[in-house]
C-alpha cells in the first residue's frame, strides 16, 4: 500500500479542516516544515500530497513560497493542490521541481483547459473529484458543480492523466473510515489509478482498501499520529 501523508497549510500553517469547513480547522502539532521531515523518513510514503486551502478557496495560489521551501526538504516526490487555475501557476510550480499537479474546480469545470494541461505535462497531473454523494464539489468545496463522478469519468478516460484523487468529503476529517463502497465502484469505472481521500484512520482502513483493489492512499489527521505509522510497520 503507497502511502501519501497530507499537508494542508493556511497561512503558513500546518491544519486540517472537517468536512472541509474552514470555519472547522484544527492546528496540528508539527508545522509544514517539521511534517515534511517527518513523513519522509517512511519507506511506506512514495511522495507527499500538499494542499494551499485558502488558494483552493480564492481560486489562486496562496502559498508558492512555503510550498518551493517545502519541496528543498524532501527528496520525496511532492503533489501540490488548491489554486491552480491557470496554466501560468502550474508552470511556476513545474519550475521549482514540483513533480505533480492537483487540479480541481477548473479541471471539472472546463475539461478543454484541462486536456491543454495534460497535453504540456502528460503523466503529471492528478484530477481531483472532492464529492458529496456523487455529486462534485468545487471552489474549496464550497459549490456543486452539478457534474457526477460517473459522467466526469466518462469524459476525462482517455486523458494521460497520472490519476484520479477521489475525496469523499462527508468523511474528510472525521475519523470514521473513508468511503469503500464508492471508492470501489470508482476504482472499477476506471482504468485510470484512484487515490482514495478523506477518512482514512489505521492500518486496518489501509489492508480494506488494499483488499478493494486501491493500492494509494491519502492520510490526513491520522498520519500526524506516531501510533499511526507503528501500527504500519
Amino acid at each position: 500500500m503507497n502511502i501519501i501523508p497530507a499537508i494542508d497549510i493556511i497561512d503558513g500553517k500546518n491544519v486540517r479542516l472537517k468536512q472541509g469547513d474552514y470555519d472547522q480547522r484544527t492546528a496540528m502539532k508539527r508545522t509544514p516544515e517539521e511534517a515534511i521531515r517527518f513523513y519522509s523518513g517512511f519507506r511506506q510514503v512514495g511522495r507527499i500530497h500538499i494542499v494551499d486551502l485558502m488558494g483552493a478557496l480564492k481560486q489562486d495560489a496562496q502559498e508558492s513560497t512555503i510550498i518551493e521551501k517545502l519541496k528543498s526538504q524532501t527528496d520525496l516526490p511532492l503533489q501540490i493542490g488548491g489554486g491552480l487555475r491557470s496554466m501560468e501557476t502550474i508552470r511556476q510550480y513545474d519550475k521549482v521541481g514540483i513533480d505533480y499537479f492537483i487540479l480541481g474546480t477548473k479541471a471539472i469545470l472546463d475539461t478543454d483547459w484541462l486536456k491543454e494541461a495534460v497535453r504540456e505535462f502528460p503523466g503529471r497531473i492528478f484530477v481531483g473529484t472532492d464529492a458529496r454523494e456523487n455529486d462534485i464539489y468545487v471552489n474549496g468545496w464550497t459549490e456543486n458543480s452539478n457534474i457526477t463522478i460517473d459522467e466526469y469519468i466518462r469524459e476525462i478516460e482517455d486523458l494521460d492523466i497520472a490519476g484520479i484523487i477521489y475525496t469523499d468529503i462527508n468523511k474528510d476529517g472525521m475519523n470514521q473510515g473513508p468511503n469503500f463502497e464508492n471508492t470501489r465502484r470508482i476504482n472499477e469505472l476506471t482504468r485510470h489509478k484512484v487515490i482514495a481521500s478523506g477518512g482514512v484512520r489505521n492500518k486496518e482502513d489501509l489492508d480494506k482498501l488494499e483488499a478493494l483493489g486501491v493500492r494509494d492512499a491519502i492520510v490526513g489527521k491520522a498520519s500526524h499520529n506516531d501510533s499511526f505509522w507503528r501500527d504500519i510497520k
